[in-house]
């Protein structure tokens, strides 16, 4: 092994001259922080690159890591088979495609190829050369030059991997993974990474000595590296030979390599001050480490076969799809042949790939269109005597559930965000911890206390340090040297009756388990802590004042649309889920919050808005509220299509008659909610004795890795009254956000609701979309091989990256088949057009996800017109 190269900083700061820590948050941009699986929120993997344009990302991760994030031809291929691409619409984004090309080709010839290559059902591409091919490349190779190549910076590790000689990249992924699953540790090691509290690197620098998997010479060198993680990241980049232009590039290729770890350690960086520099630590061990085993490769020759234009495969597109004989190349002029060559290149599959894409995306816009504008009331309706209103999330596993519910009775609904725009962190009743109920790319403001009377909090906590002293009991066995030893004596019997309940009688065992369980705990009556109080136990502001009491139920009630002609019941809805053994199940829960449910947050400002001084502020704002109208606070269950009533008060007559009323039709609307779902969800036996028995056994079987499809196929986001869509079957496919336009006159709410549930909902759309069409890159692969990790995450067998999005089973029908449809999110505005130019014009963000690709948008007018803006 060769020296370390002795650095001469005065003459490399001629051409070296960087901050190591602004590259690194600059580079930082190409992953998105991972949070723990136990809060698991979803995130656009891309929210980071969206000033570059969907197809730049799309080509740049495919030479970087070989990721496709297009959908395959199998996924393409499945849609135009079912009739959900209608080819018109890639006729015409070919020719739109064209139109912007300046080539000197024939319309008609170069319409002929472009459809040809676009044929779904062609015949395999041939990729052999004969003689006569490379013997008219090899003439044309002076053509080179004149089409246009990309250069994608790659790691030194990974070119040298691409030559086939030495796995260095790959070994460097291992150590790496390695390294990252003894320092994150919470929860698995019985021996924790010694000198953890001096951070990653120094932990690191302390260990890498005595890492027997690295041979002498590479332990020795590492060994002599500085103790500053900074100082070490700045000299391995200069060492390796870095250009300065390319520096950022380097990094995030890196980062790149492996995305779920690098998240990891991102959003570390981000929770405390303590490891702000946990992302360059991770930086300075992993390329200090590739620099140390590629040494003795370097330097590296600088041309490369890859990033050169091959002439052959061009010749041969154009044999096959431009019907050319490979001797006329010989009889076309200069110009001709690189117009030619030009076409081919350009058109390449990607391109291709895309024009499917958004042919398919414009086939579900117009069939959403026909439906909707199709079932709008010809006349105005008369108002109907409303005995409840309910205020749903926007989650897509409402849409079905509201419409059921506003057919068994004189219900009305309304989607709004599921957090109700309350940014408060919650204390549940008698723990010790917080957790932040709200998305997560907002930060509380608040502290909300649930507290009861000191003999019933007294009484509750000791049933419940009970029942967590068993398990801590266990756990504690488990890891000691000794008392593992009895532990199955102790707990066989007892496991193994659990085992067999579980096993044959899942649904049965599972709720009796959880009966017992609240039983024993017994939770008391509680109040929550809304009224302001002063505390130095807590970093933030526990309760509200008057002011701000008014402020969150005025925001609420507006965003929602929900000002007048008040019901004498209105329901809050948050959302949770429930399933068993199931490492994703946060996942079900707010796809925002951090799989947190929002009953906390349901409860919160329902008692909000009954309290006497807030509805008094609010009438002289012009919202009033009957006195006979209750709010009461609920639970939606989404596997089980329950609805759970978590706050009611007391109620006016006609308040309870409503709530008496609900009580009814619930079990009508559970029973039609669940005979839809459960059609979709793949099960052995398609006739059921008893529905509620079978959705109870997706959430109680700890073999289920289904319990429900969470937000798969979500496609489109809806912004406009109830009425727009009411009479429509969405299948489950929309987020549903009430607005009323003529009620936002300054578009301020129109704004909030693009920048807030809108963003969300594209993160959610996007997750979904990167996990169907790169599952092993951007997915967790399949639920049956995953390993929890470190107590943080999840991995495939047990040396993978830390796996970011969501398993195979919640995007994938069969081994075969995709149930999600990879399709961009579109958001349906109903507002006229002058709105919707305000909104883009007072949003850059937004107008630049628009413009790059990353959504798509539509509006209606008050005269019903729709218009495409994508």
């Amino acid at each position: 092994m060769s020296t370390a190269v002795t650095l001469n900083f005065e003459k490399e700061s001629d051409y070296l001259n960087f901050d190591i820590n602004d590259l690194v948050k600059s580079a930082s941009e190409v992953i998105v922080p991972l949070g723990h699986i136990n809060s698991f929120a979803a995130r656009s993997p891309w929210a980071g690159l969206e000033h570059q344009t969907f197809e730049q990302v799309a080509r740049r991760l495919k030479d970087t890591c070989d990721v496709d994030i297009y959908p395959n031809h199998a996924l393409l291929k499945s849609a135009f088979e079912k009739g959900e691409i209608n080819k018109r619409f890639l006729e015409e984004g070919m020719k739109k495609w064209l139109e912007i090309q300046d080539l000197d080709i024939p319309r008609s010839v170069a319409e002929q190829y472009c459809r040809n290559a676009l044929e779904m059902n062609q015949k395999p591409y041939h990729t052999s050369v004969g003689p006569e091919v490379e013997q008219i490349a090899k003439k044309m190779s002076h053509f080179k030059n004149q089409i246009p190549k990309n250069y994608t910076v790659l790691t030194y590790s990974q070119r040298i991997e691409k030559t086939g000689k030495e796995s260095i990249a790959e070994d460097l992924n291992l150590h790496i993974i390695k390294w990252c699953k003894l320092y994150l540790d919470e929860s698995q090691a019985v021996w924790s990474m010694p000198n953890r509290e001096e951070g990653f690197y120094r932990a690191w620098k302390a260990m890498i000595q005595y890492d027997p998997a690295l041979n002498h010479g590479i332990r020795k060198q590492l060994k002599t590296l500085s103790e500053d993680a900074e100082q070490v990241l700045t000299e391995v980049l200069i060492n390796l030979g870095i250009p300065q232009a390319q520096l950022q590039d380097y990094l995030e290729a890196h980062l790149l390599a492996l995305p779920g770890w690098a998240g990891m350690m991102l959003w570390r960086s981000q929770q405390s001050s303590q490891e702000e520099k946990l992302l360059l630590d991770y930086l300075a061990i992993r390329i200090a480490m590739e620099w140390a085993m590629v040494e003795t490769h370097l330097p590296l020759p600088t041309s490369k076969v890859e990033d050169q234009v091959l002439i052959e495969p061009l010749l041969l597109s154009w044999a096959q799809w431009g019907d050319m004989p490979i001797g006329e190349w010989t009889k076309l002029t200069s110009t001709k042949a690189i117009a030619r060559l030009l076409l081919a290149d350009r058109f390449d599959q990607f391109v291709r790939n895309h024009l499917w894409l958004e042919a398919w995306e414009k086939t579900y816009e117009v069939q959403l269109k026909e439906m909707i504008l199709s079932k709008q009331p010809k006349a105005a309706q008369q108002t109907k005597n409303v005995m409840a209103q309910f205020a749903f999330c926007i989650d897509v596993r409402s849409e079905p559930f509201r419409r059921q519910l506003e057919k068994v009775g004189p219900f009305e609904t309304f989607g709004t965000a599921g957090f109700f725009g309350l940014p408060i962190e919650t204390t549940e009743l008698g723990s010790a911890h917080s957790h932040e109920s709200l998305p997560v790319m907002f930060k509380p403001q608040y502290k909300v206390i649930e507290s009861s009377t000191d003999v019933d909090l007294k009484h509750y906590k000791q049933r419940t340090n009970a029942a967590n002293s068993i398990s801590h009991t266990f756990k504690t066995m488990k890891h000691n040297m000794l008392s593992n030893l009895l532990l199955p004596e102790i707990s066989g019997p007892w496991l193994s009756l659990q085992t067999l309940a579980r096993s044959f009688v899942p649904q049965k065992a599972g709720y009796a388990m959880r009966k017992i369980r609240e039983k024993w705990l017994y939770k008391p009556s509680t109040k929550l802590s809304l009224e302001h109080m002063h505390t130095l136990d807590s970093e933030l502001q526990v309760g509200f004042s008057e002011k701000e009491q008014v402020l969150y139920a005025r925001q609420a009630l507006n965003m929602m649309g929900l000002t007048n002609h008040f019901a004498p019941l209105v329901v809050i809805c948050g959302h949770g889920s429930h399933s068993t053994n199931n490492p994703y199940s946060s996942a079900l829960d707010c796809g925002a919050c951090g799989g947190a449910s929002s009953k906390f947050n349901a409860r919160v400002l329902a008692t909000l808005c009954n309290l006497p001084k807030v509805r008094a502020a609010l009438e002289t704002e012009g919202i009033v509220i009957p006195e006979e109208t209750v709010f009461v606070a609920a639970e939606h269950i989404t596997t089980l299509d329950e609805l759970h009533f978590v706050y009611v008060p007391q109620l006016s007559k006609t308040a309870k008659e409503s709530y008496d009323c609900i009580q009814k039709k619930l079990p009508k609307v559970r029973e039609e909610a669940n005979a839809e779902r459960i059609e979709q969800l793949p099960t052995l036996d398609s006739h059921y004795k008893n529905l509620k028995e079978e959705v109870q056994r997706f959430a109680e079987d700890w073999s289920e890795v289904r319990p429900e499809w969470g937000l798969a196929r979500n496609a489109t986001f809806i912004i406009g009254e109830r009425k727009l869509t009411e009479a429509c079957n969405l299948e489950g496919r929309a987020f549903l956000h009430n607005y009323q336009w003529k009620n936002d006159v300054n578009g301020d709410i129109l704004a909030k609701i693009i920048a807030g549930p809108a963003k969300v909902a594209q993160w959610i759309n996007l997750q979904y979309y990167a996990s169907t069409v790169a599952p092993h890159y951007y997915g967790s692969g399949n639920k049956t091989t995953q390993t929890i990790t470190s107590g943080i995450g999840v991995m495939q067998g047990n040396a993978s990256d830390l796996m970011s999005g969501l398993p195979w089973q919640s995007v994938m029908l069969s081994d075969e088949e995709a149930y999600h449809e990879p399709l961009r999110l579109l958001i349906v505005i109903q507002a006229p057009k002058k709105h919707i130019e305000r909104l883009l014009e007072r949003d850059q963000a937004f107008l630049q996800k628009l413009q790059h690709g990353w959504i798509r948008l539509a509006s209606i007018d008050s005269e019903g017109h729709w218009e495409s803006w994508s």
